[in-house]
């Protein structure tokens, strides 16, 4: 866990809630994967945004990497953001914002091979991008709780597969 903000198990699920401190949260793996395919089903409960980062290094709370948005509707659920570097690599068009489900079920699953990033939202790809700078990453899987309080979000099936 980095940051204060509450990460607890209710009835099976995982649950990232808002703290007291209002602050930013991750919950990152041990181990470092370069290559992978990894699929999580996500359902937020309150309007706030949340994410899973990828390659990505901890100061604190401070995070390097990559983020797969998690976030409400119009706020590009499946886009790539690249946390303290260049920002948004890519939004998700207008026409993709229907296919997330506010207050149900979402499966997001992303594959990485070396620079090349993929993301599906509910079976809908939503980015396929090739980065320099990405393939050059190590680091940490993580989830994300946003800023700003009242946030909460379920998850469950997380599965991560390394890829050669």
């Amino acid at each position: 866990m980095h940051g204060t903000e509450k990460w607890y198990v209710e009835e099976g699920l995982l649950v990232c809630e808002s703290g007291p401190d209002k602050g930013y949260g991750y919950l990152s793996t041990k181990k470092q994967y370069y290559n992978f395919e990894m699929s999580a089903d996500f359902l937020q409960e309150a309007d706030g945004n949340s994410g899973i980062f990828f390659r990505s290094t901890f100061e604190g709370t401070k995070v390097s990497g990559w983020q797969v948005e998690v976030a409400p509707p119009n706020k590009d659920t499946g886009g790539i953001y690249e946390s303290y570097g260049r920002g948004w690599l890519v939004k998700i068009p207008d026409e993709k914002e229907s296919i997330l489900k506010m207050g149900q079920w979402n499966t997001m699953k992303i594959r990485v091979v070396d620079g090349h990033v993929t993301t599906w939202l509910n079976g809908v790809q939503m980015v396929d991008i090739d980065d320099e700078k990405i393939a050059k990453g190590r680091g940490a899987i993580a989830l994300q709780i946003h800023d700003g309080g009242g946030i909460k979000v379920r998850w469950k099936n997380l599965k991560v597969k390394k890829l050669n």
